[in-house]
């Protein structure tokens, strides 16, 4: 299960949350943060660092930000693969 950003981050973009991930698995967009769920362990590190609540375990995203969970998965790969691609 992993985790996944959800629209409070738009804007904000604090980056706590990259700085805890052990994986890398989190990339920066224009508008907010993504988390590839391909590499995401599902460690949790990453939720308690968010300032604005915004990351959550993608069966707790609440009914109002479900969108994201496909969002992260399209925005995640896509970025991952953008940065290994150089």
């Amino acid at each position: 299960m992993p985790y996944v950003i959800t629209e409070p981050c738009i804007g904000v973009k604090d980056k706590s949350c990259v700085t805890v991930c052990p994986v890398d698995c989190i990339y920066e967009a224009d508008d907010m943060l993504y988390i590839n769920p391909d590499e995401c362990i599902d460690c949790g590190l990453c939720e308690p660092e968010c300032p604005v609540t915004a990351i959550f375990v993608d069966t707790d995203v609440p009914t109002q930000w479900k969108e994201y969970i496909e969002k992260n998965a399209i925005e995640g790969r896509k970025l991952a693969e953008e940065k290994k691609s150089g």
